[in-house]
């Protein structure tokens, strides 16, 4: 069913919100998703090194509120280049590449979430590069290697953010069908409690998807 007018602007707000403030729910992730094992890799770590790893990161947090691209990702380069196999790396690249999107360097944040793809220990970090990196090459309009990373195999916990993001490259590519099957897989795989549910089920109404 098509949408009315009160729900296209529903709609339209909500993905204005999330163009704003999707990329912070993102880099939350970041920060939780496989913490116990960076914490346990980082005890091993310390006992090898000092703790400046730990103050370069922090030094990268305090840049990221001047969103100033350069001054975030010459933070990030200082943690990757003197401490390339702390669990912090990934992360600061991460940071690095979000900020680099923000600017709209797609090579340079390609570049950085190939890094984590690349040299991540935590298989939660890949899984959010991969994902990031999807969504950068949705926008560039190079859906097959979008859908390339989106088919491969990650943890079970991203299954409704892949899933999301696969319907909105298939919609992109006019697979309407293709897309509403794949929202709706996105929505069965979302926790029932996820506000994210929300963005989801108005892509699907959009599409004439039934709830």
């Amino acid at each position: 069913m098509a949408l009315d007018m009160q729900e296209q602007e529903q709609l339209d707000a909500f993905k204005a919100w999330w163009k704003d403030n999707g990329k912070w729910v993102l880099l939350v992730l970041i920060i939780t998703i496989g913490g116990f094992a960076a914490k346990q890799g980082w005890h091993s770590y310390q006992a090898k090194q000092s703790g400046e790893a730990s103050t370069l990161y922090a030094q990268l947090n305090q840049q990221v509120a001047t969103k100033d691209p350069k001054r975030i990702t010459d933070a990030a380069a200082a943690v990757v280049s003197k401490y390339s196999g702390s669990p912090y790396a990934a992360r600061a690249e991460l940071v690095a590449a979000q900020a680099d999107i923000d600017a709209r360097d797609f090579a340079a944040a390609r570049t950085q979430l190939q890094w984590v793809i690349d040299h991540a220990a935590e298989d939660g970090l890949k899984n959010v590069a991969r994902l990031k990196l999807a969504s950068v090459l949705l926008d560039q309009q190079n859906y097959a290697e979008a859908l390339k990373l989106l088919d491969g195999p990650h943890e079970e916990f991203f299954n409704g953010l892949y899933a999301d993001l696969k319907g909105d490259v298939l919609n992109a590519q006019g697979k309407k069908e293709e897309a509403r099957a794949t929202y709706q897989q996105a929505l069965a795989r979302t926790d029932i409690k996820s506000a994210y549910r929300n963005l989801i089920q108005m892509k699907l109404d959009g599409l004439g998807g039934a709830k």
